[in-house]
């Protein structure tokens, strides 16, 4: 299937690793051109070289950037229109993981340091893009957040994942009628390189194989299988694509499948 997204450009948050490098390294081989942004430089420099290696006939280019802060995101958003000369897609995907959260432990200051990057930083990407993709008449902006977003057991996680998705609708309600949508990605647990140190201590806690360790903790859902950062990139693809204009301010369950739930 043509995506008809050869020679977009696309502005990526958190795409020196996991979900955002994977999005970065998929989209570029779909013809697109890629900004990549993050705040650790060697990552980013890792990233472009990868990109250029698999998909050589593309423009990449990274840009160092904290999004908690509105200066440098404005800043950043103008650089990279200058650099590429627009900016058609948005993958928000920066984020810092959160501990975990209850009642019992608790601090406010944790919760704000979640919401600035995650949900105010990306209102801050958003912000600064949309003018440009308005200018253009036409846009992608794809939210990632996670499935704790609609399920107890991480006060903090939940409540920051669940505001992605409230700004989400705003956002496509704000926008869709200048061509730009706005969706959300809810995805499970997912294989990343941040997943290996987890998978190692249950190897030798239970003295199993670390492909035995990584089917316990990560495929516990319906389809029984092990959902990568590459997974959840092919979905943000779709999203990036014209072939998308159906789905506007909705979120999308990307785990597997939860064992148990309904939703309706």
């Amino acid at each position: 299937m043509d995506l008809k997204i050869t020679g977009k450009v696309a502005l990526i948050t958190g795409s020196n690793r996991g979900i955002g490098k994977a999005t970065a390294i998929t989209l570029a081989k779909e013809g697109v051109n890629i900004a990549l942004l993050a705040r650790n430089e060697e990552l980013l420099s890792q990233t472009k070289k990868e990109i250029l290696e698999t998909s050589p006939e593309v423009k990449v280019d990274y840009f160092i950037c904290d999004t908690k802060d509105n200066e440098q995101v404005k800043n950043t958003v103008q650089n990279v229109e200058k650099a590429f000369g627009k900016i058609d897609i948005l993958v928000n995907c920066a984020a810092a993981l959160p501990e975990e959260s209850t009642l019992e432990n608790f601090e406010d200051k944790k919760l704000f340091e979640q919401i600035e990057v995650k949900v105010a930083g990306y209102i801050r990407c958003a912000q600064n893009v949309a003018p440009i993709m308005k200018k253009n008449g036409w846009g992608r902006i794809i939210n990632i957040s996670g499935l704790n977003a609609r399920s107890s057991g991480n006060l903090i996680g939940s409540m920051r994942n669940i505001s992605v998705s409230s700004l989400t609708k705003n956002l496509a309600d704000n926008l869709g009628p200048h061509g730009i949508n706005v969706n959300v990605i809810h995805p499970g647990l997912t294989y990343t390189e941040r997943s290996d140190d987890g998978i190692e201590k249950l190897s030798k806690k239970n003295k199993i194989s670390i492909e035995e360790a990584k089917e316990q903790i990560l495929a516990n859902n319906s389809i029984g299988k092990v959902i990568t950062a590459y997974d959840i990139a092919n979905i943000v693809a779709f999203l990036s694509s014209p072939l998308s204009k159906s789905i506007n301010g909705e979120p999308i369950p990307a785990g597997g499948g939860q064992k148990g739930f309904i939703y309706y």
